[in-house]
């Protein structure tokens, strides 16, 4: 189902039947404010295995969620004071925080061997309805199959190519460069794993 929803003043009819298809344990495809994104309920099992059929994802590969703001995000992760400060100035944004996890996170979504998530507050009006809606974290996965080069942009070839997901969110087109990934230590050190959509020259 294609749903097209304003970019810009999500309308909450719509954002409501899109968190229906979410709560009913459905996947969706959606703007992130960086690339499409597959989401999901982050506690609902099923369907975070059905993004990894999806994705054709290896079943141990930990998804990233979304959360509304820093709040929310100190309940899934461990943030200490320097990380807060920094995270502070970049959310919302084109950033992913890479934490330790506590144990609020499902096991599907974090990583066991190293004890962390990656957590972002996405900087798009869609998003952010979706997430207060729904009043709980959305995984976040590009819009893409695992060994595909490139995530899909554009709402309507989404649609057309991955057909087992329940909703296309049609927000216009979505973004070519993902979001920049950061990971903090426990002492707040930060290193960039992946240089993205957000700039990274003054996070030092």
């Amino acid at each position: 189902m294609l749903l097209e929803v304003n970019p810009n003043h999500p309308e909450p009819r719509k954002i409501r039947k899109a968190v229906d298809v979410l709560c009913r344990g459905g996947v969706i495809a959606y703007p992130t404010g960086t690339v499409i994104g597959f989401g999901a309920d982050l506690f609902n099992k099923k369907a975070v295995e059905k993004v990894y059929q999806i994705k054709s994802a290896k079943k141990h590969t930990p998804f990233s969620f979304l959360c509304a703001d820093l709040s929310q995000i100190s309940r899934y992760a461990v943030v200490p004071d320097t990380a807060y400060r920094i995270m502070r100035r970049l959310v919302p944004g084109p950033y992913t925080f890479v934490l330790r996890a506590t144990k609020e996170v499902p096991k599907l979504s974090r990583d066991d061997k190293r004890k962390t998530v990656g957590i972002r507050v996405p900087d798009h009006p869609v998003a952010l309805a979706l997430l207060e809606e729904l009043d709980r974290p959305i995984i976040s996965t590009s819009a893409k199959r695992e060994d595909d080069e490139w995530a899909e942009n554009d709402p309507e070839a989404i649609a057309s190519k991955f057909k087992q997901l329940d909703m296309v969110i049609d927000a216009g087109m979505g973004g070519l460069s993902p979001s920049t990934v950061i990971s903090f230590d426990e002492d707040g050190a930060i290193e960039v794993l992946r240089e993205g959509a957000g700039p990274v020259d003054d996070l030092f």
